[in-house]
């Protein structure tokens, strides 16, 4: 006889695992299925392990700069084996803590490949075996996996996605990173601080394409300055892969198709949502571009199937896999939820120097219609800042200038991705100039050039 709970959850990422959580904190009998490991591709594979190895390079990028700061560090090496074995043991910690968070919380775990078999029912295979299990709603939270090249598959040798990137059997040499959004970004900034020659190209007129105008610039002359080599406006042609390297014809913004030679490559252009093979097709869920279809509260148009995080729709990010898993569990349980408002998502990019921004950028939002008020304040500006040796950045807001509304904010530098939340706060509570202005920002923190910014916006900058 089938086991039966009142949700199933296929998918133990940010996404999964949270909404089983809160499923069972609201009473829900709960059932999570994963194929590989608790907590997804973003604790094992993604988020955490990446932040691990770019603190390792941060630290070693300091202690190579220990002069700057009136210290000596002699004979400062990088062994990457170590800094991939304590990236993966913050994998595993977290790993146990997900696994705690489901005994904790009576949440049933099955392992194994699911499939939905109809509404309500799912199977689980697993070496072999298979069980059927069946609930009155079904969430569907499978995730995303690294979209490959056509014309050059990742091999894991020579040709490496983020998973090869994170666990490397050898430092590379001179790398080749294919485009510069968040992922192809962090990995350029990691191995270009542990040492290696490296090389972004990037399709778009400009590096983090998806950022402001204002941030893909700065953020360019600062890894140049860094010793990068970056090609915007460019397309990889072709990659012959041999046995000790990687021969890519690249043609640049001009037609040109300039020849390279690198020890590896990393693909970043893009991700493939996982929804093959999970019986969407019988159901006839909707899908575009693979990604499933939801309305605002992340149902699908087949009653009892609830999809979330990087199978549906951009942006692709955890925090907003994890917010869509409570909206689901409260939306199962009754509980009328809010929807979710993309523009009140941050995102954060933690190459060196950091990017974080939430809303719309400035041309976004006067493509929109809106007159608007834009504010900029220099690192250069502020105390903090100098005093820690981190002057490069800036942060800057932008507002809807017949309301005032916060409509969007931009930062570059140091710890901006932690900065960036009281922006976010400050858009969810529809926040004008007038709050930020009133509001006292602690002294010396690098947070002052948040208020400047708004500050600026207006013509009353005090610092600049």
């Amino acid at each position: 006889m089938a086991d039966t709970y009142d949700v199933i959850v296929l998918g133990s990422g940010p996404g999964g695992y949270v909404a089983a959580i809160r499923s069972a904190q609201l009473g829900l009998k709960t059932a999570i299925v994963e194929r590989e490991n608790l907590g997804g591709i973003c604790l094992n594979w993604g988020c955490i392990p990446t932040k691990a190895l770019l603190r390792s390079a941060e630290i070693f990028h300091y202690m190579q700069h220990a002069k700057d700061y009136g210290l000596a560090a002699d004979n400062i090496t990088a062994d990457i084996e170590a800094v991939v074995k304590r990236s993966r043991g913050v994998a595993k910690q977290l790993n146990q803590g997900v696994t705690h968070l489901m005994k904790k919380n009576k949440i049933a775990v099955h392992m194994g490949d699911g499939k939905l078999l109809g509404k309500g029912k799912l199977s689980v295979t697993k070496d072999g075996k298979t069980e059927e299990l069946t609930a009155k709603n079904i969430i569907v939270a499978t995730g995303a996996r690294a979209r490959d090249l056509p014309f050059a598959k990742a091999d894991g040798k020579r040709v490496w996605t983020y998973r090869h990137a994170m666990t490397p059997a050898e430092m590379p040499t001179k790398l080749l990173v294919i485009g510069s959004g968040a992922i192809g970004i962090e990995f350029a900034s990691f191995y270009n601080d542990m040492g290696a020659d490296v090389t972004v190209v990037e399709m778009m007129d400009r590096v983090v394409p998806v950022e402001d105008a204002d941030v893909s610039a700065f953020l360019e002359k600062a890894l140049k300055k860094q010793g990068m080599t970056i090609m915007t406006g460019a397309g990889v042609e072709t990659l012959d892969v041999g046995a000790n390297g990687v021969k890519a014809a690249i043609k640049g913004k001009d037609g040109k198709v300039v020849n390279g030679e690198y020890s590896h490559v990393i693909v970043a252009v893009g991700i493939v949502p996982n929804t093959e093979n999970i019986g969407l097709e019988e159901l006839g869920i909707k899908a575009e571009r693979g990604h499933i279809v939801t309305d605002p509260t992340c149902k699908t148009n087949v009653d009892g199937i609830w999809a979330i995080g990087d199978v549906t729709a951009p942006p692709w990010l955890a925090h907003k896999a994890s917010h869509e898993g409570v909206i689901v569990a409260e939306a199962i349980a009754g509980k009328h939820p809010h929807a979710m408002d993309v523009r009140n998502i941050p995102g954060c990019t933690y190459c060196h120097p950091q990017i974080a921004s939430v809303g719309l950028t400035e041309a976004k939002a006067k493509e929109a219609g809106y007159e608007v008020k834009v504010g900029m304040f220099p690192f250069i500006g502020n105390g903090k800042a100098i005093a820690l040796g981190e002057a490069e950045g800036f942060t800057k807001t932008v507002f809807d200038a017949k309301t005032g509304e916060l409509l969007g904010a931009h930062m570059i530098g140091a710890e901006v991705t932690e900065m960036i939340q009281g922006f976010t706060i400050g858009k969810t509570l529809e926040t004008t100039e007038a709050e930020l202005m009133h509001t006292v920002f602690p002294h010396p923190t690098i947070s002052e050039s948040m208020h400047e910014s708004v500050l600026a916006a207006y013509g009353r900058a005090l610092h600049i």
